[in-house]
């Protein structure tokens, strides 16, 4: 089973007004304090999980971990391979955003043992990276990808869209530019209202409006079509590769296996255990002091619960799920995984697909999902 491990730096320059990650912006940081912090809940984890598997993922997060010094990147991958030992293909991915100053560091960040960077491109358009709260621009974006594709041998970039009075056509001629860049992986997100971002209170005072649900489906479905036909299909509901590049680190995620999460506001699940770290980087900082590692909560994990859990992740799959083996290893009868009048429904509808104990969401039922997994799943797991 993979086994990975996901460092939260939570640090930005700016707070952008979509997100609703656990981020913060502080005018300086004393690194010494976060490399010993980081180091001793590692260890901690280490400990806790006892297990002799080797890393076959690390995935640096944030916040903008690009803004890490690339020597306390390469002390904690060291630290890490130490603990655990590192899978001779083991996927070390970095987030960045593109900017000149974070970009002059990928050589250095190369060096440090980073093979898998993803840029935080968002847009291809000046207007729109403006919108967005974005520090750079579309040359500075575009050189960051070039130097990247020189640095790392793998690479991947964000954009967003759906967002505001966005045409079909806008958005499929920024799309095929983003394409023609030649990465083998893309994020690919809707713009999405969260509560409590600068863009919710944005809606709310009538600044504007976002696009609605007809049109952002068409984009979806728009979205779906140009990535296939350049190679580049859906694996997830979001993202999309060449075949043998999706990122290794989010499958572990979606397929429900053990990852480890350190760093403020990270979570984890390994030996049948959710584990939260402190959100605030200075409870985080204090926690870590006081008790030698960062956790805010870990929770034990019953079989029901992980296997509606792991249901609802693996569905975001093209790659659908496979009801029989979930059943064995959850311990749960497999019709009680989901709701068979349901699941017929939606399959004559063309929404949900089935075939050998293995349903998956059709490309059509896709934008549906959510609604989707509230109808399929079912609440109350029997146990075998």
């Amino acid at each position: 089973m993979a086994r990975a491990l996901y460092i939260h730096w939570p640090f930005c320059l700016a707070k952008c007004p979509y997100c609703d990650f656990n981020s913060h912006v502080r005018k300086s940081t004393d690194k010494t304090a976060w490399k010993a912090a980081l180091l001793a809940d590692m260890r901690y984890e280490q400990a806790e999980t006892r297990s002799k598997e080797t890393l076959t993922s690390i995935f640096f997060g944030g916040g903008t971990p690009s803004l890490m010094p690339p020597a306390l990147v390469a002390d904690l991958l060291a630290e890490a391979e130490e603990l655990w030992g590192f899978d001779p293909g083991i996927e070390i991915t970095l987030e960045a955003n593109p900017s000149s100053v974070e970009a002059a560091n990928f050589a250095d960040l190369a060096a440090a043992g980073v093979n898998r960077v993803s840029l935080g491109v968002q847009s291809l358009r000046d207007e729109v990276l403006r919108f967005l709260g974005r520090l750079h621009g579309v040359d500075e974006a575009l050189r960051a990808v070039e130097l990247a594709q020189r640095h790392f041998e793998r690479v991947s970039i964000d954009l967003i869209y759906a967002r505001p009075d966005q045409t079909e056509g806008e958005w499929a001629t920024e799309l095929g530019e983003a394409l023609a860049l030649g990465t083998d992986h893309v994020s690919l997100y809707q713009l999405t209202i969260e509560p409590a971002t600068r863009f919710a209170k944005d809606v709310r005072r009538g600044v504007f409006e976002p696009l609605d649900n007809d049109n952002a489906a068409d984009l979806f479905s728009l979205t779906r079509d140009l990535t296939a036909a350049a190679g580049l299909p859906a694996y997830e509901i979001s993202n999309h590769a060449r075949p043998g590049q999706e990122s290794r680190h989010n499958l572990t995620y979606w397929r429900y296996q053990d990852y480890m999460g350190i760093g403020p506001g990270a979570h984890g699940r390994r030996n049948d255990v959710a584990t939260v770290r402190h959100r605030k980087p200075e409870n985080y900082l204090s926690a870590v002091t006081a008790q030698g590692q960062g956790m805010a909560e870990a929770r034990a994990l019953d079989f029901r619960e992980q296997a509606s859990e792991a249901l609802l992740m693996g569905l975001r799959l093209a790659e659908g799920v496979d009801l029989g083996a979930f059943a064995q290893r959850f311990d749960v009868m497999p019709s009680s995984l989901v709701d068979d009048a349901k699941l017929a429904l939606y399959r004559d509808l063309g929404l949900v697909w089935t075939g050998a104990e293995r349903i998956g969401v059709t490309p059509q039922g896709m934008p549906l999902l959510d609604a989707l997994l509230g109808e399929l799943v079912q609440a109350d797991l029997v146990t075998s």
